[in-house]
């Protein structure tokens, strides 16, 4: 017992202790604190964590930015391995926790499971006015279910609760969880522990053990020999052992970026050219009999029509949920197994020589033209970055330049943010996969992503820094919409105010700004030269033209078709 003169921890501080304590022992390595009142009591125990060298604290002032930054940490604990850890946000109550519903979002539509701890105002508060206060259960909903914890009392058995309430969610959740916990003042630390008020298990394991449910192995089956594997965004372990099938059966592999890394590291014939060549009218020889799809694949609209147009179509889907927009799915598995049935090399050595034709085709064509276009930019970033970097490609146009002409590599680990494939929070999460990874990171964006959370920058100077080297590719707008419908000539009248969105921002002067070192690349050999491994943050910018990238796109495409000709 406390002495008689001590007074007793006061509830929302021991509640804080336990909860912190409790995320450290279910695996949390990485914490997001964003500073707030409310959530005072999380902010001295989470520092006090770090100061024993339990959790890596991080502390921005955005809670947008803190959500992505957390999602890119927790890309970052499981990259082409087992998962070494978890990472968590927390906030203070209000408009605070709605700020991190874009990331929510992310995670959730490619299950990642990141923490969300937010705090809140004690029930009798909610509904009566108070101030940064609004209803918080359920604000992530449907994407994520609410725990709500109770408040803080001084009474047997809180810390059973605390504990059991956190180890029996973060165990049961594949994607987010989300932990809302209501603290009644004080919201500061004051005296000592009571008797049972901190106390975990003594193995230092989480409070609750759960068994995951095992999954069943997937039946062997046979497919035709004429099968072509496509790759989206996948996991590493799905994408790799899915390849190995493919190498020992010889199956062609069309992969994206996300997943190609798990491919090339399987010894499969990955095509470096497959999403051009399905783009192109595919000739008799080249059609497939089945296509079997890992991940979710999201960038080219040849792939979509490749599945329309495929007699079978099998999924293999190693999480809750499977992608298939367009309905054609034959059947869906949670894993590859081996296949039976007779290889044809014939097969194989039809795509291998296609994908040999498309690569002089796009060469010649990039060739043809000055640097630097997005195309040329991904495949010398691709292929000048480090053995063992992380690559983080943001969406719209640089992803799929990357994807069109640039080769897959076994020793660099790209990453995407295909589960809504948006925009926003992209500085944060290459980031975070630099901080939770380890790695020296890359970060290949356009403009508009770079200048949508260009606050990302923003890290405080007793912050950890990534060691993080962002590439911009800036054409001064929205490039991706010259490729589609609307960037066609008939609507030239109205582009460029609401397609083109052109800016004219400095990029130096705003990484001056934020004293993030700047450098503009203005040839492939500079380009290079500032590729060296980072330390610390810094932003390179390659200026480019949107004018003629429609017509670059649709010359590629001919050339290719030409080619297979």
């Amino acid at each position: 017992m406390p002495a008689v003169d001590e007074p007793e921890l006061n509830p929302s501080a021991a509640q804080a202790t336990v909860i912190v304590d409790e995320l450290v022992r279910a695996g949390v390595r990485h914490v997001v604190l964003c500073p707030g009142s409310r959530n005072a009591p999380l902010s001295f125990a989470l520092h006090a964590a770090e100061e024993t060298g339990a959790l890596s604290l991080h502390v921005r002032i955005d809670e947008r930015s803190a959500g992505f930054l957390t999602l890119g940490l927790s890309k970052g604990l499981a990259l082409d391995g087992p998962r070494t850890g978890y990472a968590a946000v927390v906030c203070t109550s209000g408009t605070a926790v709605a700020n991190l519903h874009p990331a929510v979002l992310e995670a959730t539509h490619s299950d990642e499971p990141i923490v969300l701890l937010t705090a809140d105002r004690p029930p009798e508060q909610v509904g009566s006015g108070a101030s940064q206060t609004t209803r918080q259960h359920g604000i992530f909903e449907p994407a994520v279910s609410t725990v709500d914890f109770p408040v803080a009392e001084r009474r047997p058995g809180q810390n059973a609760i605390w504990r059991g309430l956190l180890s029996r969610a973060l165990g049961a959740a594949r994607g987010p969880v989300h932990l809302n916990v209501p603290f009644r003042e004080p919201l500061v630390p004051s005296g000592s522990a009571w008797p049972d008020s901190l106390a975990g298990r003594r193995d230092g394991g989480p409070w609750t053990r759960l068994t995951p449910v095992a999954t069943p192995p997937a039946p062997a089956r046979s497919f035709p020999a004429r099968t072509l594997l496509v790759i989206g965004t996948a996991t590493f372990p799905a994408a790799r052992q899915a390849a190995e099938v493919a190498a020992r059966v010889g199956w062609p592999v069309i992969a994206e970026p996300g997943g190609e890394q798990g491919a090339v590291a399987a010894g499969a014939d990955v095509l470096r050219h497959g999403a051009l060549l399905v783009a192109a009218e595919l000739p008799e020889r080249l059609h497939p009999e089945a296509v079997v799809v890992v991940g979710r694949p999201t960038l080219g609209r040849g792939v979509q029509r490749l599945l329309r147009e495929a007699p079978e179509v099998h999924l293999i889907a190693d999480s809750i949920g499977y992608a298939d927009p367009q309905y054609v799915a034959t059947s869906v598995a949670p894993a590859l197994a081996a296949a039976g049935g007779e290889p044809d090399p014939a097969w194989s050595a039809s795509w291998l020589a296609a994908d040999k034709l498309a690569a002089q085709a796009v060469e010649a064509a990039l060739a043809a033209r000055p640097w630097p276009t997005g195309l040329q930019v991904g495949r010398d970033l691709m292929s000048a970055v480090p053995a063992g970097s992380t690559l983080f490609l943001g969406s719209s146009n640089v992803v799929r330049d990357v994807e069109l002409a640039a080769a897959g590599r076994a020793d660099v680990s790209v990453v995407v943010s295909r589960g809504l494939a948006g925009i926003d929070g992209s500085i944060s999460t290459a980031a975070g996969i630099s901080l939770g990874s380890g790695r020296p990171g890359y970060a290949l964006l356009g403009d508009l992503t770079f200048l949508h959370e260009v606050g990302g920058l923003l890290i405080g100077p007793a912050e950890r820094r990534p060691d993080l080297s962002i590439v911009v590719l800036n054409d001064d707008g929205g490039g991706i919409f010259s490729l589609l419908e609307q960037g066609s000539a008939e609507y030239a009248g109205s582009f460029e105010r609401v397609f083109g969105t052109p800016h004219g921002a400095d990029l130096a002067a705003l990484c001056a700004g934020y004293a993030v070192p700047f450098v503009r690349a203005d040839s492939a050999t500079t380009l290079s030269a500032a590729l060296s491994p980072p330390s610390g943050l810094r932003v390179v910018e390659v200026r480019t033209e949107r004018a003629g990238l429609r017509d670059l796109h649709a010359h590629l495409r001919d050339a290719v078709a030409d080619a297979l000709r």
